[in-house]
Protein backbone atom coordinates (compact mmCIF):
# COMPACT_ATOMS: atom_id res chain seq x y z
CA UNK A 1 0.00 0.00 0.00
CA UNK A 2 1.46 3.39 -0.92
CA UNK A 3 0.95 6.15 1.15
CA UNK A 4 0.83 9.82 -0.17
CA UNK A 5 0.15 12.06 2.53
CA UNK A 6 1.87 12.21 5.47
CA UNK A 7 -1.07 12.73 8.23
CA UNK A 8 -1.67 9.00 9.27
CA UNK A 9 -4.55 9.40 12.14
CA UNK A 10 -6.14 12.96 13.29
CA UNK A 11 -8.72 13.32 16.02
CA UNK A 12 -10.00 15.04 19.00
CA UNK A 13 -9.60 14.05 22.51
CA UNK A 14 -11.38 14.74 25.74
CA UNK A 15 -9.07 13.82 28.88
CA UNK A 16 -10.94 11.46 30.95
CA UNK A 17 -8.41 10.33 33.84
CA UNK A 18 -4.65 12.04 34.81
CA UNK A 19 -2.33 9.11 36.22
CA UNK A 20 -5.13 6.97 37.16
CA UNK A 21 -3.09 4.30 38.73
CA UNK A 22 -0.82 6.74 40.98
CA UNK A 23 2.10 9.06 39.77
CA UNK A 24 5.23 6.70 38.94
CA UNK A 25 7.28 9.57 37.57
CA UNK A 26 7.76 13.48 39.01
CA UNK A 27 7.67 14.83 35.42
CA UNK A 28 5.61 12.37 33.52
CA UNK A 29 1.87 12.21 33.47
CA UNK A 30 0.03 8.89 32.02
CA UNK A 31 -3.38 10.23 30.56
CA UNK A 32 -6.67 8.37 29.30
CA UNK A 33 -8.40 9.93 26.86
CA UNK A 34 -11.40 9.32 24.26
CA UNK A 35 -11.87 10.44 20.86
CA UNK A 36 -14.51 12.32 19.65
CA UNK A 37 -15.39 11.69 16.23
CA UNK A 38 -14.19 8.03 16.03
CA UNK A 39 -14.59 6.14 19.34
CA UNK A 40 -10.93 5.39 19.87
CA UNK A 41 -9.08 5.00 23.47
CA UNK A 42 -6.07 6.65 24.26
CA UNK A 43 -3.26 6.01 26.85
CA UNK A 44 -0.30 8.46 26.98
CA UNK A 45 2.53 9.34 28.59
CA UNK A 46 3.51 13.06 28.62
CA UNK A 47 6.10 14.92 30.13
CA UNK A 48 3.92 17.15 32.49
CA UNK A 49 6.80 19.88 33.63
CA UNK A 50 6.24 20.59 29.82
CA UNK A 51 2.54 20.34 28.53
CA UNK A 52 0.50 19.55 31.70
CA UNK A 53 -2.87 17.89 30.59
CA UNK A 54 -6.05 17.80 33.39
CA UNK A 55 -9.35 15.70 33.89
CA UNK A 56 -11.98 17.38 31.06
CA UNK A 57 -9.36 19.04 28.54
CA UNK A 58 -9.61 18.66 24.88
CA UNK A 59 -6.99 18.23 22.46
CA UNK A 60 -5.95 17.53 19.01
CA UNK A 61 -4.25 14.23 18.30
CA UNK A 62 -2.28 13.82 14.42
CA UNK A 63 -0.07 11.21 14.25
CA UNK A 64 2.13 12.26 11.07
CA UNK A 65 5.24 10.34 9.42
CA UNK A 66 6.65 13.65 8.49
CA UNK A 67 6.70 17.19 9.91
CA UNK A 68 5.90 18.07 5.59
CA UNK A 69 3.22 20.76 5.26
CA UNK A 70 3.43 19.23 1.51
CA UNK A 71 0.52 16.92 1.75
CA UNK A 72 -1.07 17.80 5.47
CA UNK A 73 -3.03 20.47 4.68
CA UNK A 74 -5.22 17.80 2.35
CA UNK A 75 -4.83 14.83 4.60
CA UNK A 76 -6.16 17.04 7.91
CA UNK A 77 -8.86 18.41 6.42
CA UNK A 78 -9.82 14.92 5.40
CA UNK A 79 -8.76 13.29 8.40
CA UNK A 80 -11.47 15.90 10.23
CA UNK A 81 -8.58 18.22 11.73
CA UNK A 82 -8.12 21.86 11.97
CA UNK A 83 -5.08 23.00 9.80
CA UNK A 84 -5.16 25.55 7.69
CA UNK A 85 -2.07 26.89 6.64
CA UNK A 86 -0.65 26.85 2.94
CA UNK A 87 1.82 23.92 2.21
CA UNK A 88 5.18 24.87 1.81
CA UNK A 89 7.06 20.91 0.41
CA UNK A 90 9.12 20.97 3.34
CA UNK A 91 10.40 17.90 5.24
CA UNK A 92 12.31 17.47 8.63
CA UNK A 93 14.77 15.22 7.61
CA UNK A 94 14.23 13.28 10.62
CA UNK A 95 12.70 9.86 9.19
CA UNK A 96 9.60 9.06 7.56
CA UNK A 97 10.12 9.61 3.43
CA UNK A 98 6.99 10.68 2.20
CA UNK A 99 6.93 14.39 1.25
CA UNK A 100 10.37 14.79 1.02
CA UNK A 101 12.11 18.55 -0.56
CA UNK A 102 15.08 19.80 -1.07
CA UNK A 103 15.28 21.68 2.30
CA UNK A 104 17.52 21.30 5.02
CA UNK A 105 16.61 20.19 8.79
CA UNK A 106 19.40 23.27 9.77
CA UNK A 107 16.34 25.84 8.27
CA UNK A 108 13.66 23.88 9.96
CA UNK A 109 15.62 24.40 13.39
CA UNK A 110 16.48 27.74 12.66
CA UNK A 111 12.98 28.88 11.97
CA UNK A 112 13.15 29.87 8.22
CA UNK A 113 10.99 27.18 6.85
CA UNK A 114 7.55 26.46 8.26
CA UNK A 115 6.64 22.24 9.06
CA UNK A 116 3.52 20.97 10.73
CA UNK A 117 5.39 21.22 14.19
CA UNK A 118 5.07 24.70 14.06
CA UNK A 119 1.26 24.38 14.66
CA UNK A 120 1.17 22.38 17.75
CA UNK A 121 2.46 22.89 20.88
CA UNK A 122 3.86 19.36 21.46
CA UNK A 123 5.71 17.41 19.35
CA UNK A 124 7.28 13.65 19.85
CA UNK A 125 8.90 11.43 17.76
CA UNK A 126 8.90 7.83 18.34
CA UNK A 127 8.00 4.33 16.85
CA UNK A 128 5.54 1.67 16.61
CA UNK A 129 6.86 -1.45 18.03
CA UNK A 130 3.59 -3.79 18.72
CA UNK A 131 -0.21 -4.24 16.68
CA UNK A 132 -2.87 -5.94 18.35
CA UNK A 133 -5.44 -7.21 16.63
CA UNK A 134 -6.54 -9.99 18.73
CA UNK A 135 -10.19 -8.78 20.08
CA UNK A 136 -11.97 -8.91 16.57
CA UNK A 137 -12.25 -5.85 15.14
CA UNK A 138 -10.90 -3.58 17.55
CA UNK A 139 -7.13 -3.27 17.52
CA UNK A 140 -4.34 -1.45 19.08
CA UNK A 141 -1.26 0.48 18.40
CA UNK A 142 1.44 0.61 20.79
CA UNK A 143 4.33 3.36 20.19
CA UNK A 144 7.32 3.98 22.09
CA UNK A 145 8.46 7.85 21.88
CA UNK A 146 11.56 7.26 23.90
CA UNK A 147 10.37 5.39 26.96
CA UNK A 148 6.98 7.24 26.41
CA UNK A 149 4.53 5.32 25.81
CA UNK A 150 0.94 5.13 23.63
CA UNK A 151 -1.72 3.12 23.33
CA UNK A 152 -4.23 4.37 20.91
CA UNK A 153 -7.33 1.40 20.44
CA UNK A 154 -10.03 1.49 17.87
CA UNK A 155 -11.45 0.18 14.44
CA UNK A 156 -8.64 -1.19 12.14
CA UNK A 157 -9.90 0.71 9.29
CA UNK A 158 -9.18 3.92 11.18
CA UNK A 159 -5.35 2.67 11.91
CA UNK A 160 -4.98 0.56 8.73
CA UNK A 161 -1.99 3.28 8.42
CA UNK A 162 0.06 2.75 10.80
CA UNK A 163 2.24 -0.26 11.02
CA UNK A 164 5.69 -2.48 13.09
CA UNK A 165 8.62 -0.51 12.93
CA UNK A 166 7.55 2.43 11.50
CA UNK A 167 8.88 5.98 12.90
CA UNK A 168 5.98 8.59 13.70
CA UNK A 169 5.39 12.00 14.83
CA UNK A 170 3.11 12.81 17.64
CA UNK A 171 1.78 16.39 17.61
CA UNK A 172 -0.87 17.79 20.26
CA UNK A 173 -2.04 21.10 21.12
CA UNK A 174 -5.43 21.86 22.87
Amino acid sequence: MEKKDNILFSDLFSVKDVDKDGKKFDRVSRIGARSENYDMELTLDVNSELYPLDHGDKFSLVLSSSLSLSNAQGSLQSAGGMYSQQASGLDSGMGGSYGKSDVSWRSVVSGAERSLADDYDYVMYGRVYRFDDSAGSKVSIFVSFGGLLMCLEGEYHHLQNLGVGENIYLLVRK
